[in-house]
């Protein structure tokens, strides 16, 4: 009786399952959708970034050669000057004075100088005919070679004169910007000390930033291969500097020099880059950042940022097989680079990834995918929805 009792009991526990199972496969939520896309494939080259600051190409000081009160300023604070406009004027008048002095100094040497010719020839005429001794006319020759050198001093004492009158007009020795004045109408100007105000050039402009030993190195391996030298010239890197100002798009210079050691403190070099600035748009002293070519053009494959997860401690993409199946490859990244991320290793660049919908993929699991097609620049692709 109590095998009876039991058997019904243990046989229908099987047939209770086949009958839920397949209840619960129709019940099953359909794969999640997923939009993916083949990888960007294309010639990049490798950029590096870094901060620096713009600093002009002739930057002077402007003093005067020659001391007095200031007496006139000839320019508005700020303005652009061209290489020999007049900036201020020193008070004329002593310096006028002096250039008569030596005028008149110069004409009583003349007048010196004349007498003793005279004298000379007469005293030569009669030494040869004996009515002289010869001592008188070696003395008549000295009066007339220091008549002479008197001459020439009083002609070269009204030439500093003449120059020291036209020092005190100060004028602007480079095109460029004009600081504000420093010193006011009236004030003492101490000759060759005294600042009166600076000028910067503006076009060209230079730009400085420093990098570090990795990167002068592989900078300078880039410039043998494209047969220049770092220190000569830069090796004709090319480079795009991005200033605070958003609506100015990047500006583009090159490499034009690196200095000759590297900083033993720091471990960096100082390069610089020069940039055409005909509409004076880079000031003297900006931040900017700025991108430097970093290799030479290579075949790259690039995925969106946003098609990368983190898987512990590396970085993965998930591919999507022909049945839709989910897996996850392991890559190695590298730098940003037309909006997308290089991809160092681990790709092939014929793989199908998840570009959008991570979230709901797993691995293992099968995705409805939509394909679509990744745009070459993608952040000219997003400027232009715009």
């Amino acid at each position: 009786m109590l095998l009876k009792w039991h058997l019904p009991t243990i046989f229908s526990v099987p047939f209770f399952l086949l009958a839920a199972l397949p209840a619960a496969a129709q019940n099953a939520p359909p794969p999640p959708t997923v939009t993916v896309a083949k990888p960007v494939v294309r010639d990049v080259i490798d950029a590096d970034e870094f901060i620096g600051r713009f600093e002009p190409v002739d930057e002077v000081a402007v003093r005067s050669r020659v001391g007095g009160y200031l007496d006139e300023v000839l320019f508005t604070d700020g303005a652009l000057v061209k290489k020999g406009d007049k900036l201020f004027v020193i008070d004329q008048r002593p310096f006028r004075t002096a250039l008569s002095q030596a005028e008149a100094s110069l004409e009583a040497a003349r007048s010196t100088l004349q007498f003793a010719e005279s004298q000379f020839k007469r005293t030569e005429s009669l030494a040869g005919t004996g009515t002289l001794s010869v001592s008188a006319l070696d003395d008549d020759r000295r009066a007339l070679l220091a008549a002479q050198a008197n001459v020439r001093g009083a002609e070269a004492a009204v030439e500093r004169a003449r120059l020291d009158l036209e020092y005190t007009t100060i004028t602007a020795p480079l095109s460029g910007r004009v600081d504000r004045r420093l010193l006011s109408p009236g004030n003492l100007v101490q000759a060759d000390q005294t600042v009166l105000t600076t000028i910067v050039s503006l076009d060209p402009i230079d730009f400085y930033f420093d990098v570090d030993e990795r990167r002068v190195l592989s900078y300078a391996r880039t410039a043998r291969e494209r047969g220049s030298v770092l220190q000569e010239g830069g090796g004709a890197l090319n480079v795009l500097v991005t200033i605070a100002d958003a609506s100015e798009r990047p500006f583009e210079g090159k490499l034009d020099f690196s200095e000759n050691r590297v900083d033993n403190q720091t471990g960096t070099m100082r390069l610089r880059a020069r940039f055409a600035n005909p509409n004076f748009i880079l000031q003297p002293g900006l931040f900017g950042r700025v991108e430097v070519e970093g290799s030479n053009t290579y075949k790259a494959i690039l995925v969106p940022d946003e098609a990368i997860a983190a898987d512990q401690n590396e970085r993965v993409v998930y591919e999507v097989g022909e049945d839709g199946s989910v897996m996850t490859k392991p890559v190695r990244l590298g730098p940003r680079l037309h909006g997308y991320r290089v991809i160092r290793s681990g790709m092939t660049g014929e793989e199908t990834i998840i570009v959008n919908g991570l979230m709901r993929a797993r691995p293992g699991a099968k995705v409805k995918p939509e394909l679509v097609v990744l745009p070459q620049e993608a952040a000219q692709a997003a400027e232009n929805a715009q």
